[in-house]
């Protein structure tokens, strides 16, 4: 499979009942362990940068790893533009070649939110490419962003306005998960999330799932949702297999051979919540 966007993968998933992990990327060895993971499940991946971890390196730079990777691979691989934060972003990533985007006006009042996501919906679909919004406040937070106490819940019947007059293809929703790590246990809104599913029928998507048990998330994918975030883990992850390699080596100074230790421990994050998300085997 080559690079493609995220329309047809979550399509799918929402047909078949799963949902496609989309996993946040700061490196290229990050990119490398998420491919190897898709690879070896054969599931169908998505991968995404924020604004911070674009200030860091550039669109550019992130096109190129993934595009290189996704050239490599035998399964379909997206790389989406995570909670775009202005139109101008959004276009920037439209044209170096994101083969999806998100533009987050959450911020914004209902009006202000339809307008911005109305705007990036309309000039990204003549070039095929998939737009997600979100909803309600995602609360926590996570490098630059910010989601405040996220009491902002998603209301089913204004999810249905701002799906029809934005024309946007995947939606985020507000039911109670958080950006970063928990501090206690989420409660989930699952009832919520049902009454959207009934009224939208666009594929909606979690965020915040690094942390949530096993339970919530499958229980989210009966509910319908159809692609879940995992960022924080991730990070975790490859900086745990670093400090762990050190340590047992503290004379190290070749990148690569940390750098393979923190991949693996990547990888088997990614595996985890593939499996939990039930897109193994569904490239």
């Amino acid at each position: 499979m080559s690079f493609v966007t995220s329309e047809k993968m979550l399509l799918d998933a929402q047909k078949g009942g799963y949902a496609v992990g989309a996993f946040n990327v700061e490196n290229m060895e990050m990119v490398m362990a998420v491919i190897a993971a898709a690879e070896e499940l054969r599931a169908p991946v998505m991968m995404q940068t924020t604004p911070s971890t674009i200030k860091y390196a550039g669109l550019d730079m992130y096109l190129a790893n993934v595009k290189a990777a996704a050239e490599r691979a035998s399964v379909p691989v997206c790389l989406h533009l995570d909670h775009g934060d202005s139109f101008d972003l959004a276009m920037r990533a439209l044209r170096t070649g994101y083969t999806s985007i998100m533009i987050d006006g959450s911020h914004n009042v209902f009006e202000e939110n339809i307008a911005v996501t109305k705007a990036v919906a309309d000039a990204c679909r003549p070039s095929g490419i998939p737009v997600e919004a979100e909803l309600g406040k995602v609360g926590g937070k996570e490098d630059d962003l910010d989601g405040g106490e996220g009491n902002g819940y998603t209301d089913p019947l204004e999810a249905k306005e701002f799906v029809e007059r934005t024309g946007v293809t995947s939606l985020a929703v507000a039911i109670g998960t958080a950006h970063g790590v928990y501090k206690g246990v989420p409660k989930l809104d699952l009832d919520r999330l049902a009454e959207i599913r009934k009224v939208v029928d666009i594929p909606l998507v979690l965020h915040g799932a690094s942390g949530l048990s096993e339970e919530a998330v499958v229980e989210s994918i009966k509910r319908g949702i159809c692609k879940v975030n995992f960022a924080t883990e991730l990070r975790i992850a490859y900086t745990d297999g670093t400090k762990e390699f050190l340590a047992a080596n503290p004379d190290a100074f070749d990148p690569k051979k940390y750098g393979k230790v923190a991949m693996e421990h990547v990888k088997e994050i990614v595996k985890t919540r593939m499996t939990m998300c039930g897109c193994v085997g569904k490239a």
